[in-house]
């Protein structure tokens, strides 16, 4: 593993390296190596896992749901 174990992060650390890593994603994925990109999954992976387990309750916006985005008429039939 790439950095430090996300568990080991206080929260605002663990904010600044999920912001840091969903900002390099998409030059990761248009022209990073097939090894990079791995690497780059696991990271995000770890570390979205590691947000989600500190933050269960997390507040869902209802736009951001299929059904919100059916409200909206963004759905393919």
């Amino acid at each position: 593993m790439t950095g430090v174990h996300p568990d080991q992060l206080d929260d605002q650390q663990l904010m600044k390296e999920l912001e840091s890593i969903h900002r390099t994603r998409h030059d990761t994925l248009l022209h990073g190596s097939s090894e990079a990109l791995r690497t780059h999954n696991e990271r995000m992976a770890q570390l979205e896992g590691e947000y989600l387990r500190r933050h269960p309750r997390r507040p869902i916006v209802s736009g951001r749901t299929r059904e919100g985005a059916r409200e909206r008429g963004c759905a393919t039939p």
